[in-house]
């Protein structure tokens, strides 16, 4: 339930700001990013697997593949 109110929620945000803003630094990129990142370590049993696996086994992507996928 967590991950599809993510998705529904704050992903949309985060892609419609990626896109309009189009954050040109790498630090901003990584601002944007942290928040996906922490959320991923509050799923249960989630918090000791690396980001990577997290995002593949919750079906999401970094914010920069998503921007590259939809571009």
């Amino acid at each position: 339930m967590m991950v599809n109110l993510f998705k529904s929620l704050v992903r949309p945000h985060f892609e419609q700001c990626v896109s309009v803003w189009s954050p040109h630094y790498q630090k901003d990129k990584e601002i944007l990013e942290r928040v996906q990142h922490r959320f991923t370590k509050m799923i249960e049993g989630f918090s000791s697997l690396p980001y990577g696996e997290r995002l593949l086994r919750l079906g999401l992507w970094r914010l920069e593949e998503r921007r590259n996928v939809e571009s």
